[in-house]
């Protein structure tokens, strides 16, 4: 059986988180709650990314497990660390996308996960694709949290 399409349904859900986040309003709830210096250009701009990032992954699938996993990993946390944390210690303070996180990113995320060990992936390709996904997901925060230092700016 043919299990690379989890890697494109995985793509479509992202795409429906982002509208999650969108609709409710990301920008204004990420400044307020998470204290970050966030505009709808950069949420824009990420999300562009991470949607090449998962057509990529998407495309090599299991060819290359190490990589493809990268974006179900990425998913995983955003979902734990951008959305479910965040709600738990803003006393349950809704996080625009937390609905797609909780229903659509764990689930899938998960189910790649296993999906990877039940074929034989290696358990340091899981753990290097894990590591992939919390570098993507850390890097557009680190932006944000350094573009005001002198090194970075012109």
């Amino acid at each position: 059986m043919e299990t690379n399409y989890i890697f494109w349904v995985a793509l479509v859900a992202y795409a429906i988180h982002i509208l999650e986040e969108y609709t409710y309003d990301w920008k204004s709830w990420s400044q307020k709650v998470m204290k970050m210096d966030v505009e709808w250009s950069n949420f824009y701009v990420s999300s562009i990314i991470i949607l090449f990032i998962g057509l990529a992954c998407a495309e090599v699938g299991w060819a290359h497990p190490t990589f493809s996993l990268i974006f179900p990993s990425l998913m995983l946390v955003n979902a734990l660390v951008f959305h479910i944390l965040p709600y738990i210690r803003s006393n349950r303070k809704f996080s625009p996308g937390m609905l797609t996180a909780i229903f659509l990113f764990l689930p899938i995320g998960i189910k790649c996960f296993t999906m990877a060990t039940a074929i034989g992936v290696f358990t340091k390709s899981l753990l290097i694709a894990a590591g992939g996904g919390i570098l993507i997901m850390a890097f557009p925060v680190f932006m944000l949290k350094t573009k005001d230092m002198d090194f970075f700016k012109q």
